[in-house]
């Protein structure tokens, strides 16, 4: 196996220089550093990340935590803090907790037997405060994304859903849409109630009444949309929505599957918004009607954040970046006559 040492011979250096470059510490002048990454090259040699973990009390490793890792949007936002870190040296170890409050406790009991130096999270709830304690009670810096939690005192990277809901509301309102239902995430999810205090307060500023019976409430990745839509659907026809505001693109998709169950189609029978997009069937234009948020961004700037806490060059009050989503209007709303 090759050593230190061995680079050392090869690019006749002592073997601190080779430690320094290795591990990025002290003053190196830039011929010795392309000397000894040539000799690194041509030796095979690959560091031992255990060791350096000791020597360093740092493991180079982060975890980032998602609720369900087979939504596009979360798999953007894997790409963006896996680019990121590996930019600047760190490797991202990848959990999904299928929006479970017990996976997600499971997983930071293997952060915490893991060397992890920080954690980027996407909480399954208000209640995973209880474990971010946890990590903060190790000194394990921890950046919350895509949701917050009232009782975090942290760094936190999060689209505006109150703006985004608006917006699509908006847009459902412009076409003649005054019967919309809205099909909601959680409201243990700040992003739930965000994206429902959007959608009330749209309809009230256009001086039109808020139904509860229009308003569900399921899990984001949840299936069981159909009974929602059985439900609305047997309502008196001038009764009926004509546009359904989904809260999250799985909520979408498993909406139109139930409407075609119904032989309702979209948007000829019913008109369909939602946050973020939907991957396209190839050779097909993208369908939705979308709120739209820049995923890897946040991945990019939540890894930022998390390393610098980790090098402990942080700032002293807490960073909130809201991220603005974009208005993309597609092929899955249609203009309406407005009632009389």
């Amino acid at each position: 196996m090759v050593t230190i040492y061995d680079i050392a011979k090869r690019a006749s250096v002592s073997p601190m220089t080779v430690s320094r470059v290795i591990n990025h510490t002290g003053n190196t002048r830039e011929s010795t550093r392309k000397k000894v990454e040539k000799a690194i090259k041509e030796l095979g040699y690959v560091p031992n990340a255990a060791a350096r973990s000791l020597t360093s009390n740092q493991s180079n490793n982060l975890a980032l935590l998602l609720p369900d890792i087979s939504n596009p949007f979360f798999s953007k936002i894997a790409r963006g803090a896996e680019d990121e870190a590996a930019k600047k040296g760190y490797r991202l170890l990848l959990s999904n907790t299928d929006e479970s409050r017990e996976k997600e406790v499971h997983y930071i009991d293997s952060v915490l037997s893991a060397r992890v130096d920080g954690v980027l999270l996407a909480p399954t709830c208000d209640h995973s405060i209880k474990q971010i304690e946890r990590l903060t009670a190790h000194k394990i810096p921890v950046v919350l994304i895509d949701r917050t939690i009232a009782a975090f005192n942290g760094d936190y990277v999060i689209g505006d859903s109150y703006i985004g809901s608006r917006r699509l509301m908006e847009h459902l309102i412009s076409l003649g849409h005054e019967r919309v239902a809205f099909i909601n995430g959680p409201l243990s999810i700040s992003t739930s109630r965000e994206r429902k205090r959007g959608y009330c307060e749209t309809l009230k500023l256009n001086e039109l009444p808020v139904y509860d019976h229009y308003i569900s409430e399921v899990d984001y990745n949840s299936e069981s949309v159909a009974d929602i839509i059985e439900r609305l659907y047997a309502l008196p026809k001038m009764k009926r929505p004509t546009a359904i505001f989904a809260a999250n693109n799985l909520i979408a998709i498993n909406t139109i599957r139930a409407l075609k169950d119904m032989n309702l189609q979209v948007p000829e029978d019913v008109s369909i918004v939602c946050f973020d997009e939907v991957e396209p069937v190839v050779y097909f234009d993208p369908f939705f009607t979308v709120a739209a948020q820049p995923a890897q961004e946040f991945g990019r700037i939540g890894i930022q954040f998390l390393i610098e806490h980790v090098q402990q060059k942080m700032t002293t009050e807490a960073r909130k970046v809201v991220l603005q989503p974009n208005i993309h209007i597609r092929k899955s709303t249609r203009v309406i006559k407005r009632s009389k």
